[in-house]
């Protein structure tokens, strides 16, 4: 399987990232003989993948960096780099190769601490005498200094060193580290093949894989979940009977709390599978003796632990509360769709007794107003208003309708 067949309905991207893999490889070819390489060349030292949530752009980059390492005899015949089965290949694209650096977050933020190493470690040179690559698949969460000290890294490379940075729009990213990267924009994948590749890599059943993508709408990270987690699929049939019950303030009140209720309950889960490993191995690094007793003077290590698993927790729950909204708003738009009389397919067919039952209550107008006051949720939550206080307010938006 070559690395790029995971990269979903992005021809175009795809072309491009292969061509400049193919010019990679042959600078690293032809430097190896002691020549000078071509001046013309696809490669660049620095990319910038942008797209909406699911369209794979960290799936693109981990595939081009694959590309880059790929170290298969066959290239000496004339394939092509990306076999997918080389050292080189699976190394990379399970995230054990020495040179492929893969940097996400699980806090708010990325500070300017954490840069100034990612910077340290982008100077060194390859061990493989190919490429050291740094996946940076959280680049919107920059603050503005880390984003300074990022700067120039990129404005100054070390010579074997590519960068690609991955974010939802070109206006996450500040504008004089996206004026330095070679842009590349991908979209939404078709519903079809994001099911197809639910069917063929992970070995989920066609009409799960088909329902699990139609509700996603082709987020392919969302629909491997819903289609493996029952918790997912409970979550996400509780957003979905919330506009039946915003009936009166009293049932606003309660929806909202109960997706509040929900979204914290997500966040926890997904804590005591990280935490409790987390804080026991690092008592164990620290010499805690019987009973857990912990040595003088890591006071403090323990509490910079504990902050940042809060921290997680913070952004875990964020996360799961913006997922219900997405959905939330896909059930409006579908609400909307019915009452227009279009032919688009609905996402949330299988609660369509709710859809249909919303649109004959409501009119086009109000459905939009619904739509605008989950969108003024979210714009809310991300300027850190009260998570029950914005979540009440949108209740009782949709209730008025």
């Amino acid at each position: 399987m070559a690395v790029w067949d995971d990269v979903v309905g992005q021809e175009r991207v795809q072309a491009q990232l292969f061509a400049a893999a193919r010019d990679a490889d042959l600078r690293v070819t032809v430097e190896a003989r002691g020549e000078q390489p071509p001046d013309a060349s696809k490669m660049t030292h620095a990319w910038l993948f942008t797209g909406p949530p699911g369209s794979g752009r960290s799936t693109a980059a981990r595939a081009f960096a694959a590309a880059l390492q790929c170290v298969s005899p066959d290239r000496a015949l004339g394939r092509e780099p990306g076999c997918g089965f080389c050292d080189g290949c699976h190394t990379a694209l399970v995230g054990t190769h020495a040179d492929v650096d893969v940097i996400r977050t699980d806090q708010l933020s990325i500070g300017v601490k954490e840069t100034r190493e990612l910077v340290r470690r982008a100077q060194l040179s390859p061990a493989g005498r190919r490429w050291q690559v740094i996946i940076l698949e959280d680049a919107d969460r920059l603050t503005e200094g880390a984003g300074n000290v990022l700067l120039k890294a990129v404005e100054e490379p070390a010579p074997r060193t590519v960068w690609l940075l991955c974010a939802p729009s070109l206006e996450d990213v500040l504008p004089t580290i996206r004026s330095r990267c070679r842009h590349l924009t991908l979209r939404t994948p078709p519903i079809a093949a994001v099911a197809d590749v639910l069917i063929r890599r992970d070995g989920i059943e066609p009409d799960v894989a088909a329902a699990a993508a139609r509700a996603t709408q082709g987020h392919i990270g969302r629909a491997r979940r819903l289609a493996t987690d029952e918790r997912a699929r409970a979550r996400r049939a509780t957003v979905l009977k919330l506009p039946l019950r915003v009936e009166d303030i009293g049932g606003c009140l309660k929806a909202a709390q109960e997706l509040i209720d929900a979204a914290a309950e997500d966040a926890q889960q997904v804590a005591e599978e990280v935490d409790v490993k987390e804080t026991e191995d690092l008592k164990a690094a620290l010499g805690a003796g019987a009973g857990g007793r912990m040595p003088r003077g890591t006071a403090g290590a323990m509490k910079e632990l504990e902050d940042r698993q809060k921290r997680r927790k913070t952004r875990s729950q964020r996360d799961s509360l913006d997922l219900a909204l997405t959905d939330l708003t896909g059930f409006y738009r579908d609400v909307l769709a019915l009452q227009m009389g279009s032919e688009v397919a609905l996402a949330n067919d299988d609660v369509r007794d709710a859809l249909d039952r919303i649109a004959r209550a409501s009119t086009p107008e109000g459905t939009l107003r619904r739509i605008e006051a989950v969108v003024a949720c979210r714009q809310a939550l991300d300027t850190n208003v009260a998570p029950l206080l914005a979540v009440e307010a949108m209740a009782v938006a949709l209730r008025a309708g």
